[in-house]
């Protein structure tokens, strides 16, 4: 498996640097062409929060000598709480976590961390050298595991009823909580009666419900037309999704590339005259086999959307167009599309910090993760239950109980075959 590290994040192919060395302007552009935050620019740690955290360090350290780990631990948190990017206290709660909790993989990633900070960090380096083969092996384990469940589903028919009732309801689940992630309030039952119906409920948010459709007919392009059509993804493709996404809550905007700066949370995205130049390295690399053959389908969706929902390229719509282009690529690869669900949305947001922070490994796991539920759930669901002989229906833990069971009858069975996402 590929280092898929801080230098993963960065545009290298070969046609960029050809094209970068017949024009100086464009040549300094790329170089601040990085899918991290500027570290320069990071606001600094006050001397007193700096002198706190490095107090807290010391006390963590004495803890472990008396064997009180989980004060250590604790102490250690509040340490990095205070100053986060602080490399000496990032490399001895690596240490701390390797040796006494066996954490190998959250070491690691805060080696990682110290040395986006601190490059040269001699510690950092030399523990990152030995972790960082331990690391990929257990993340290939799992991309291992992940393929066999993949094969599993392949030897179930397409024709399972089950298995197609699966299928159904993950579509309006997609929508429901791709959505619900976003602030969307509608729950999953109204949701599919927008889809199913649309028409309009009463008594809620018109531009959340114009959301639903706007989402459905994303998916419905996504499936129908991207999803088998020969050839690299395009630039238009994007626009065609992000009009679909937003077309009917701003048709102004909608396949539309911002015209100005733009904030999301602490984290700036590119500058909006930045964003075409992105966009093109971006699509250079997706489509290019030197840069992504090596990576596995997952890792290369994972690393899309991340860069993607980095730079930020439209005023609206960013992440359900990301994770509509994640799915799109998993897809091609032969895996059923993931959800992201709504419970999931801290730990979701958290990973994409860390990936802006040099480290995208964590959400690449995510997503496996991800993955891997969703075709478990398929391949359970696939098969009756035993106690009533019913079939079973992908759950949504974030609605009443009286909502997880989404389709009542086959009503509307021939109006959802055309929407459902099969793999083929």
């Amino acid at each position: 498996m590929s280092n898929t590290g801080v230098t993963s994040l960065q545009c290298t192919s070969q046609k960029t640097h050809e094209l970068q060395a017949h024009n100086p302007q464009q040549e300094s552009l790329n170089k601040e062409r990085k899918y991290t935050k500027d570290q320069a620019k990071q606001k600094n740690v006050s001397s007193d929060l700096r002198q706190e955290a490095e107090t807290a360090l010391h006390l963590a350290l004495r803890l472990i000598t008396e064997n009180k780990f989980e004060k250590a631990r604790k102490v250690f948190e509040h340490a990095l709480t205070l100053d986060p990017y602080n490399s000496e206290i990032l490399v001895e709660y690596g240490q701390f976590l390797e040796y006494h909790h066996k954490d190998l993989i959250h070491a690691d990633s805060l080696y990682t961390r110290a040395l986006v900070k601190q490059p040269t960090n001699p510690r950092a380096l030399e523990l990152k050298k030995r972790t960082l083969p331990l690391v990929e092996e257990i993340d290939q384990k799992h991309f291992t595991l992940v393929d066999n469940l993949l094969q599993e589903l392949y030897r179930i028919p397409d024709t399972n009823p089950y298995l197609r009732r699966a299928k159904r309801d993950a579509y309006y689940l997609h929508i429901y909580h791709s959505n619900a992630i976003e602030g969307n309030t509608l729950n999953l039952r109204e949701t599919r009666h927008i889809v199913e119906t649309r028409m309009a409920i009463g008594g809620k948010s018109l531009i959340e419900q114009q959301e639903v459709l706007g989402l459905d007919l994303a998916l419905q392009y996504v499936n129908c037309t991207l999803v088998n059509r020969l050839g690299s993804i395009k630039l238009e493709d994007i626009f065609e999704i992000h009009r679909r996404v937003l077309g009917f809550v701003d048709p102004v905007q909608a396949g539309q590339l911002r015209q100005h700066q733009v904030y999301v949370g602490s984290f700036i995205p590119p500058a909006a005259h930045e964003v075409a130049a992105y966009l093109d390295d971006f699509l250079i690399w997706l489509n290019s086999l030197e840069d992504t053959r090596d990576l596995h389908a997952i890792e290369l969706a994972a690393l899309a959307h991340y860069k993607f929902v980095y730079i930020h390229p439209f005023i609206d719509g960013n992440g359900r167009t990301g994770r509509l282009l994640m799915n799109l690529i998993l897809m091609r690869s032969g895996f059923p599309p993931v959800i992201i669900k709504k419970s999931e949305r801290l730990i979701y947001y958290s990973h994409l910090d860390q990936a802006n922070d040099g480290d995208v490994r964590p959400l690449i796991r995510f997503i496996a993760k991800c993955t891997e539920r969703t075709l478990s759930e398929f391949i359970h669901q696939s098969q009756p239950t035993r106690s009533t002989g019913q079939e079973l229906s992908l759950t949504d833990d974030d609605d009443d109980n009286d909502e997880r069971n989404i389709d009542d009858d086959d009503d509307g069975m021939s109006l959802i075959d055309e929407r459902v996402i099969m793999v083929e």
